[in-house]
């Protein structure tokens, strides 16, 4: 999971993109970059840590020019503590293109070779985004034929990079003196939107990004997203062009983006992130009714901030009352992409505080976006019983997480997921509640599609089917050792 930004304005965009990254912090906290385009050169600062630390006045004075693109990571892939592993990534050939990208590339041990022994071409981290680079500039080279690049060019590399590449990607590309490319994966895995805005001398001005409430927040209206296996590219002057370029595009989309991953005030694929979440809550309810005496229940309460919509659904469908008893200390990042159980289960007391008054002699139902190692909600049930709840049920809007999660989201390891070859009343003991209800897995698909022309959702990490094929349990146990050495 990460965010990016590109920018093609008249003016200087160094402003534009740093703000624009502000608003997608929440996707990644291990580091950030920053690459702006002025003509044909190329400026670019990359640091660790989040983004109001990473960049000092020198550095935003050294970002010039009229083009850029930005990136906020959460490391999936690579190690988090180098500032190597940061993107942007930079090839000088053809022309000089640098890259950021959001997603989980699966056939990296291929492609790793390929580009050893066939390509020619060298990179100097275990970045599956630099790896995505370099093949995108094999295939660019490949296909210029000729001296002069062009967008059927461009959209020709794109093609043969869909056939070589295998897994989730939605990246942005800029390309020296000649303008900003933007592609998806041929499923859409990870979102992408286009926005557009008439500069003071009414000159189309475009952006791309990770997520709608960026370009709302910068001014640009909402074009539509870029569609499974699409290229854009916006040249320097500000022409768009489009082509599809898979043969077999198929839009599924990581249902994680609505339980958990994106802000509420997003709308990707069609979809209102706050809205899904809601109808999260309301099959939720009904799931309750069934499993659990409601009239026992005196409060429902969510845990801030992405469980909220979910949990005020739940309190209006039961009659029972809605409370706020946990406070989030907006000062420490989100606990599920802290890197290592340790800093996960130190930071929950750190993010989280309870207010006693709002649990002593209470039965309390408190409402989770989702379980995934169960550290954090372990962490949870001990402060409400320290506060004096008399008993706490347990739920999540989403349903128990029983197998990695390959395309972006940190949930390699099956061991690590408190779900996996567990039964719901194994992780209620682990959890030491009095009832743990899950949202069903049919209920979460409705939840996110309805009302809109979606079909199709990813949600491998819920069903173990993964949309993309070629996921064996030779290569979930590769990813498992890699992730554990």
């Amino acid at each position: 999971m990460c965010g990016v930004v590109g920018i093609v304005s008249k003016n200087q965009v160094n402003q534009q993109i740093y703000d624009s990254l502000l608003l997608l912090q929440h996707r990644g906290q291990d580091s950030t970059g920053i690459a702006t385009m002025e003509g044909s050169l190329f400026h670019l600062s990359k640091s660790k840590g989040q983004v109001k630390e990473a960049y000092r006045t020198r550095d935003m004075r050294r970002l010039q020019g009229n083009v850029g693109l930005g990136h906020v990571r959460y490391a999936t892939r690579g190690a988090a503590h180098r500032e190597e592993e940061a993107q942007p990534f930079y090839v000088n050939a053809p022309y000089g293109i640098i890259l950021v990208h959001n997603g989980n590339l699966i056939n990296t041990r291929q492609l790793e070779n390929e580009l050893f022994s066939i390509d020619r071409r060298h990179t100097n981290s275990s970045s599956d985004t630099e790896m995505l680079l370099n093949i995108l500039a094999t295939e660019i080279q490949a296909n210029i034929g000729g001296t002069i690049l062009t967008p059927e060019n461009i959209f020709k590399g794109v093609e043969s990079l869909h056939r070589r590449v295998k897994g989730s990607y939605a990246s942005i590309a800029l390309i020296a003196g000649h303008g900003l490319l933007a592609f998806r994966d041929p499923y859409g895995i990870r979102p992408l939107v286009i926005g557009k805005r008439l500069s003071d001398n009414n000159i189309v001005e475009w952006m791309v990004a990770s997520e709608s409430l960026v370009l709302e927040n910068n001014d640009f209206e909402i074009v539509r997203d870029v569609m499974p296996g699409e290229a854009i590219f916006v040249s320097i002057n500000g022409e768009f062009f489009s082509k599809q370029c898979s043969s077999n595009p198929i839009l599924c989309p990581c249902s994680f983006e609505y339980v958990y991953l994106a802000r509420p005030d997003s709308i990707m694929n069609g979809i209102s992130v706050y809205e899904a979440r809601l109808r999260m809550g309301d099959s939720l309810a009904n799931t309750i009714k069934k499993d659990i005496r409601t009239g026992d229940i005196d409060v429902v309460m969510p845990i801030p901030e992405s469980s909220r919509p979910s949990a005020m659904q739940v309190a209006r469908q039961l009659g029972i009352e809605y409370r706020e008893g946990f406070f989030k200390n907006r000062y420490v990042g989100r606990t599920f992409i802290m890197p290592g159980q340790a800093q996960r289960k130190k930071s929950v007391r750190q993010k989280l505080n309870t207010m006693s008054t709002e649990f002593t002699g209470k039965n309390v139902l408190i409402v989770d976006d989702s379980i995934v190692r169960g550290t954090t909600s372990k962490e949870i049930v001990q402060m409400a019983r320290a506060a004096g709840a008399n008993k706490v049920t347990f739920t999540s809007a989403a349903p128990p997480i029983r197998f990695p999660h390959v395309y972006g989201i940190n949930m390699p390891s099956k061991q690590e997921l408190i779900a996996y070859n567990k039964s719901v009343s194994d992780i209620e003991t682990i959890l030491s509640v009095d009832k743990l209800v899950y949202q069903e897995l049919s209920d979460l698909k409705k939840s996110i599609i309805q009302g809109s022309d979606l079909c199709n959702l990813d949600m491998s990490c819920f069903d173990g089917n993964y949309v993309t094929g070629s996921v064996s349990e030779e290569y979930l146990d590769w990813v498992q050792s890699e992730y554990m050495s």
